[in-house]
């Protein structure tokens, strides 16, 4: 234990260390910056692909053609101010959540953003703080620093003036200071310590998901672009012209050119809601996280109850100055918990002792004391650590803990506190009786979870009555269990964990187990805490929910952190998660549907084409120009998605997003390619047609297309409600419109004038519409999900 104190730096020697840039220069959030924004935007692979057909059908002279390119500006500047708004959204919040070393100066002692400490600065520790950067400890009382986020070794370890800590790395006992030796990107874990306070959602079925799904569009369109420009240029003598623009028109809506778009859009949208409520998100795929979760391990303290405490009653067992030994305690711990902070407040000013010797409060012995020259040593901490569970105090302090109270025992010891076998044999002295008061939205919260099919586990440090108590209050169901008698048995912690629902007296390091022990049975963890030993099981749950005000360390592992305090803001992350879940998965029926049956068509055309010239019969042009395609997107893709893309969605988060959207947008893109072809082939009249006959064939395929098209959207809409109906009315009547108007056929090249034609397109739309009704009742037979209309209430 050391008694010296260093002095800090003066101002004129932090400005010289400053102009040499001798500072702490790391990122404080692993984000991308406004130029890397705009270029990932613009410079990607389908605005690329867009861009080079763009050219190629200007160089037609067709600009009305061209306008697919619209698509380019749209992709690039809705992704870049929605990306834009998101990263000011989470810059602002990490601010306000940012762990501020307390940075001891000749001007003062305050707390200061990372990036403000300089070389050799002087900096402050207590429990929970996270080191930001290396030094040489030249300060410690009982300083013990976990360094498991460098070394993945979970056991503290004992630090003395002149050892090393690194950064990355917390404190989770006693007290202390380091000089900064290394800052920046100098410094031996920085980019451990960086890595450590940003998110990577290792599993993240709806990123991989739509991986695939670009994946195996990225095969189908190799074979059927090669075979469309093939046959277009080269098979249906029809002209450059007229050649390059039915090629380019069967390409453009191969492109899924919004599906990417739309998945950033919903999370980015997601972000900022979320950042309304004061919840911070790590990295955006961390929302689906939360939302795909079925068990939540919750902290009693700081999340169920409130942080702060205040002493009840205090049932002494003899009458010697208790008062004083409590007051004292409370003065003579440097950083104090909120068990500590309500005692000093309660019982004032300290007689003023010696201490000769101190033991911090540990999570994994849940006890802490002080030895004084005159006055004895002293301990207070958990009686039932402290004291023969059987004793009658002992069960005196089980009966008040079984009202949902904090009970501490102040005792007196035997031998000093920093002895090995310390606390040796404990005279209990008395009762300390804290009381919490619960989170007034915390039955809400647990009824929500409930109600969602999501199991709550309660695990705390607490005493396991006093814990079981709160829980019932809640309205919570299940056993209660002291974790002392916990199997150590990987299996048979995960039996107990299916049996039991709420645990106290729990370590660190079996917070930890009991996260990997239902995992190991697939259940999907969230784990809640605010302290220091909640980092582990916060670390390896697949999602970790910090409090705001809880200690550095927790929120630097945390994928969300809670900056109000507020459990009850988790329903709203699960909500928004489900939304974006939900929601992406329409989209991508959406827009696969319309790749699907672009590359069909292309298809069939192509292999015509090939026919024509084996077999000596009319080659067909590709029924469309760009335009075509263009404004078949508009309404029954384009903006029906992005509407769709930010819609209110509760439905529960299900597993298996590829298999459901390749289930439903295969056959679907099928029936429309097949119709459309065949309402083509139909009214087609070979290389001999007119231009105004080959406009009306390309006319009843459009037709064709738009109905089977629209009743795609009408069942990817539903259940419906009021908005979801109007939506698919209002896209259905935009064509009925565009249909009307003589100014808006000419512009988009289009005839329906010959009426055999037009009501025979109907006809074969109509028939498709309810082959895709017929498959998508089939569809929730085969997936076992109950199909609906109408949404309900439940």
């Amino acid at each position: 234990m050391t008694n010296t104190v260093a002095v800090g730096l003066t101002d004129a020697e932090v400005a010289q260390r400053v102009a040499e840039g001798k500072t702490n220069d790391v990122p404080n959030r692993a984000a991308r910056s406004v130029s890397e924004i705009w270029r990932a935007n613009v410079f990607t692979r389908i605005n690329a692909i867009l861009g080079v057909l763009l050219i190629i059908v200007l160089s037609t002279g067709s600009v009305i053609n061209g306008l697919f390119g619209l698509l380019i500006v749209a992709n690039s500047g809705i992704g870049i101010i929605q990306e834009l708004r998101a990263k000011k959204t989470l810059d602002k919040l990490a601010i306000v959540g940012q762990a501020k070393p307390l940075v001891r100066r000749q001007s003062g002692t305050a707390p200061l953003n990372p990036n403000e400490v300089v070389l050799d600065d002087v900096i402050e520790l207590g429990p929970g703080d996270q080191i930001v950067v290396d030094g040489d400890v030249i300060e410690e009382a009982n300083l013990e620093v976990d360094e498991s986020l460098l070394t993945g070794e979970a056991d503290p370890i004992a630090k003395d003036a002149g050892d090393k800590v690194m950064s990355g790395s917390f404190v989770v006992a006693g007290s202390g200071a380091y000089r900064a030796t290394k800052v920046g990107r100098e410094a031996y874990a920085a980019q451990l310590a960086e890595e450590a306070s940003k998110f990577t959602l290792v599993k993240s079925e709806l990123r991989s998901g739509i991986n695939k799904i670009l994946q195996f569009i990225t095969y189908l369109l190799i074979p059927a672009g090669a075979l469309i420009i093939y046959t277009q240029l080269f098979t249906t003598d029809a002209g450059w012209r007229e050649s390059v623009l039915r090629m380019v028109g069967a390409l453009v809506p191969m492109v899924p050119e919004g599906l990417v778009l739309m998945t950033s859009i919903a999370f980015a949208v997601g972000v900022i809601r979320l950042g309304q409520r004061q919840c911070l998100v790590q990295e955006l795929p961390a929302i689906e996280g939360l939302a795909r979760v079925d068990v939540v391990c919750a902290d009693k303290t700081g999340t169920l109850t409130e942080n702060g405490m205040r002493v009840s009653d205090l049932k002494s067992f003899t009458a010697d100055h208790v008062e004083n030994v409590l007051a004292q305690l409370a003065s003579d711990d440097a950083r104090p918990n909120a068990s500590m902070a309500a005692i000093g407040e309660a019982y004032g000013a300290a007689p003023g002792w010696t201490a000769t010797a101190s033991a911090p409060f540990k999570s994994a012995t849940k006890w802490s004391g002080t030895s004084y020259e005159d006055h004895g040593n002293w301990v207070i901490g958990a009686p039932d650590v402290l004291l023969d569970p059987a004793s009658p105090d002992a069960e005196e302090a089980e009966r008040i803990g079984a009202k949902g109270l904090r009970v501490l025992l102040l005792g007196s010891s035997d031998r000093a506190v920093d002895a090995p076998d310390a606390p040796g044999t404990v005279t209990p002295v008395a009762l300390v009786v804290l009381e919490q008061r619960v989170r007034p939205d915390a039955r809400e919260t647990l009824d929500y979870f409930a109600s969602q099919k999501v199991s709550v586990k309660v695990i705390s440090g607490d005493n396991a009555v006093s814990v079981g108590a709160v829980a019932g209050s809640l309205g919570l169901e299940g056993e209660t269990m002291d974790a002392r008698k916990l199997p150590e048995a990987p299996e048979a912690l995960a039996d107990t964990l299916q049996e039991y629902t709420t645990f106290g007296r729990v370590r660190p390091d079996q917070k930890r187990a009991m996260v990997h022990a239902l995992q190991s049975r697939g259940h999907t963890v969230a784990m809640t805490g605010d302290g220091v030993n909640d980092v582990l099981a916060l670390k390896d749950a697949d999602i970790g929910v910090a409090m705001g005000s809880g200690s550095s360390a927790s929120r630097a592992v945390a994928q969300i952190v809670l900056l109000d305090n507020k459990f009850a803001t988790l329903p709203y992350v699960v909500g928004e998660g489900r939304r974006v879940i939900g929601n992406i998965e329409r989209v991508s029926n959406l827009f696969l549907t319309k790749t699907v049956y672009s590359v069909l068509l292309a298809m069939l055309v192509g292999l015509a084409g090939v026919g024509s010239k084996l077999f000596g019969t009319d080659p067909l042009l590709f029924p469309f120009q760009p335009i075509h395609v263009t404004i078949a997107a508009w309404f029954t893709i384009g903006i029906p998605a992005f509407v769709l893309s930010l819609a209110p969605n509760n439905e529960r988060a299900h597993t298996g997003f590829v298999r459901r959207v390749m289930m439903s947008a295969l056959p679907s893109g099928l029936v429309v390619g097949v119709a459309t072809f065949t309402s083509y082939l139909l009214a087609y009249q070979g290389r001999t047609s007119t231009e105004v006959e080959q406009t009306q064939a390309s006319t009843a395929a459009l037709i064709t297309l738009l109905v089977s098209a629209l009743w795609v959207l009408a069942v990817v809409a539903r259940p419906y409600e009021w908005w979801r109906v109007a939506l698919v009315s209002v896209s259905a009547l935009a064509y009925v419109v565009i249909f009307s108007i003589p100014l808006a056929r000419k512009t988009f090249i289009l005839d329906p004038s010959n009426v055999q034609l037009t009501v025979t397109a109907l006809l074969i739309g109509l028939m498709g519409a309810l082959l895709i009704e017929v498959i998508w009742w089939i569809q929730g037979r085969i997936l076992g999900e109950r199909r609906r209309l109408w949404r309900t209430a439940d």
